[in-house]
């Protein structure tokens, strides 16, 4: 289950992440993401498991100037095999992972 919580001063907007980032809470990010400030920052402090969609979400969100904080190592790691693979705009797998298993 994946947590939202939004934190808006001023142009700047934080959510914080809790849980599982998985293909199905990508929208509802988006939607929270969608408040015309211009700074975003992701805290992703609290997230447990990501799928791979949700990876390349995130590649995306950082390359669009979303600041990723907290990005736990796992994440960070797979984020750095999917651009050097060049993956991240093809098919996503049923591929899911969790904290420790890319260490």
């Amino acid at each position: 289950m994946l947590r939202i919580e939004k934190d808006s001063n001023g142009c700047v907007t934080r959510l914080l992440l809790s849980g599982r980032i998985q293909s199905d809470g990508i929208a509802c990010i988006r939607s929270a993401l969608d408040g015309g400030c211009k700074r975003s920052i992701l805290d992703l402090n609290q997230v447990t498991l990501v799928d791979v969609p949700a990876v390349r979400f995130l590649i995306h969100c950082e390359d669009e100037g979303i600041e990723l904080a907290g990005c736990p190592p796992y994440v960070r790691e797979w984020m750095f095999r999917e651009r050097a693979e060049g993956t991240e705009l093809g098919p996503p797998p049923t591929a899911v992972f969790k904290r420790g298993d890319l260490q």
